[in-house]
């Protein structure tokens, strides 16, 4: 099955996208209020997905490159093109999406990052993924590798940018609509709600249903709560999620190594068999290259 971003390369729709990507799409799924149940018929698609770029581009020694002396070619990292319009979608009536696509590195560095929209991404509904290749599927069977303690800092980080874009931001086009109507930017507050409640069940569950608080969510979208209120939940809430912190059973930090294998494992179903292009690491190795590496300063210190 054709990916959106295929679709939308073969309509003419994404001028100036890389060549190679429509056919390297493993994974994209809806975001955004579609994927936290709360859209309404006027909500875009909002699509994240990643892909596998060609070889050399993951591997750049491959095209003969010395870093530090050539000049590198740029290797591919993202994709990301907003309100492109497709008249043809949904019988006529047209639609408007906003994509990004990923290289599967940095999809999988943003993923051990525990970055919110990236983790959301693996746990989008099964009705909001448009594609998924054996590759993805993997990934996504082993989505609880990424966890870690690390999601408090990231996910607060993530509602205190939103709480303080409800504050300074100067409303325009639809932003100004809204708070006309409400008195603050409803939808700046329906995401600080969003990321606590999330990261409380990644805490506490290790695992994350985007659609479980939808119905609070939308209460919120209405108009229901008051500033106020928003302030007080954030405040409350922060204070409850320190101690799921402390008790989480969520590794401190993510599995470095694990998550390394997983991407060559995906990467070699992709490209073949890669032990010619890069060493596979295992623990004997690695304790052995850290004793070397302490005899190495040892000398140094004592001037051998």
């Amino acid at each position: 099955m054709a990916s959106t971003f295929d679709h939308l390369v073969q309509r003419g729709l994404l001028p100036g996208a890389p060549r190679f990507l429509a056919s390297c799409v493993q994974y994209e799924v809806v975001m955004g209020s579609i994927a936290y149940g709360v859209s309404t018929d006027q909500s875009d698609m909002d699509v994240y997905g990643f892909a596998i770029p060609p070889k050399e581009d993951v591997f750049p020694h491959l095209r003969g490159e010395i870093p530090g002396f050539d000049r590198c070619e740029p290797t591919f990292e993202q994709f990301q093109r907003h309100h492109i319009q497709d008249p043809s979608a949904l019988g006529g009536k047209g639609r408007e999406y906003d994509i990004t696509i990923y290289s599967i590195t940095k999809y999988f560095k943003l993923l051990m990052d525990n970055n919110p929209n990236i983790i959301d991404s693996l746990f989008v509904p099964q009705h909001c993924i448009l594609h998924s290749t054996p590759v993805a599927n993997r990934i996504r069977e082993k989505r609880q590798l990424f966890l870690h303690k690390g999601c408090w800092a990231k996910f607060k980080g993530y509602a205190y940018s939103q709480v303080h874009k409800m504050d300074t931001k100067v409303p325009e086009g639809k932003r100004k609509a809204i708070i006309e109507a409400y008195g603050y930017d409803v939808k700046f507050a329906y995401h600080v709600v969003r990321l606590l409640n999330e990261v409380e069940q990644l805490l506490t569950e290790q695992d994350l249903d985007l659609t479980r608080h939808k119905e609070q969510l939308k209460a919120i979208r209405r108009g229901e709560w008051t500033l106020n209120e928003v302030k007080e939940y954030f405040n409350a809430k922060e204070k409850t999620l320190e101690r799921r912190y402390e008790q989480s059973s969520l590794p401190p930090t993510p599995d470095v190594d694990k998550i390394r294998n997983l991407l060559l494992e995906c990467l070699e179903h992709h490209y073949g068999n890669l032990s010619a292009v890069v060493p596979r690491r295992n623990a004997a190795d690695q304790t052995l290259n850290a004793i070397k590496h302490l005899v190495d300063d040892y000398m140094l210190q004592q001037g051998k």
